[in-house]
């Protein structure tokens, strides 16, 4: 029977905290798997599926550290004050506390969405990549947020000139509200140069895609994207599955067949 996970907050630089919660399993760890939550509200419809397969990894015996990002969740500051490089220290800090945890596993970095993005980075240190959904392009993955306003404003009438006007407030270092969100200029410029690029020593990567229909297949993006990784010596194994886009609907929907996959792969 694997406990509750062990819920704390993590020091930070200037004082602050990251709310973390560690699963652990029992006996040695077959691996340490630091999970990097989506972007903005995808973040919290993915919660209650991030959980469920945080317990299942956990259950099949691996180490697993959920870290809410600067800015998100129960962390210290607010989003509108996060950069891309604040997030890119909160994962060397979780990499500090897995290793103080499960110190000889072998190390999966796991990224939903857009925290794939942030995960495809070279951490100095041999790593594996667990991709669910990921995003391919920063620069797309900023664009689509900024629609969200862009579609709000539409609706009204309103929305003439509208992304321009937001992309010219960011380039300024002016901070812009969309959908409850404040994004600041350092964020989007970093989320905005992010590719899912391969980087590092070579090992393996998982790239795990939803879809509710039976015949889906990968996108050419998916299909090129998977390539890169290929050609620079990774061991890819793609697959989708069967399940809704949870990240995005409605209400909160989960995806059993994906964390099944999920743990078999790791397994």
């Amino acid at each position: 029977m694997i406990p509750h996970p062990n819920v704390f907050f993590l020091p930070a630089a200037g004082g602050e905290q990251r709310l973390c919660l560690f699963h652990a399993p029992t006996g040695v760890p077959r691996s340490k798997v630091l999970y990097l939550h989506p972007f903005a509200e995808e973040m919290n419809k993915s919660r209650r599926m991030a959980a469920l397969a945080c317990r299942a990894l956990a259950e099949a015996g691996h180490a697993v550290l959920q870290i809410d990002l600067r800015g998100c969740g129960d962390s210290s500051a607010d989003f509108g004050d996060a950069g891309w490089a604040d997030w890119q220290a909160d994962v060397r800090l979780g990499l500090a506390e897995l290793d103080r945890r499960a110190p000889d596993a072998p190390l999966w970095l796991w990224g939903l969405r857009a925290g794939a993005l942030l995960a495809a980075t070279d951490w100095g240190r041999p790593a594996n990549f667990l991709f669910w959904q990921p995003m391919t392009n920063g620069k797309l993955a900023l664009q689509q947020f900024l629609r969200l306003k862009l579609a709000a404003e539409m609706a009204s009438g309103a929305g003439k000139g509208l992304m321009e006007q937001m992309k010219t407030e960011l380039a300024a270092g002016r901070p812009v509200e969309i959908a409850g969100y404040r994004l600041g200029a350092a964020l989007a410029s970093g989320l905005e140069a992010a590719k899912l690029a391969p980087a590092g020593t070579p090992g393996r990567v998982e790239w795990l895609e939803l879809s509710t229909r039976e015949d889906a297949a990968l996108t050419p993006v998916s299909e090129q994207g998977i390539k890169s990784w290929q050609d620079a010596g990774w061991a890819v194994q793609p697959q989708i599955v069967q399940g809704p886009g949870f990240w995005s609907t409605a209400e909160i929907e989960l995806a059993p067949a994906l964390i099944a996959r999920t743990v078999e792969a790791l397994s």
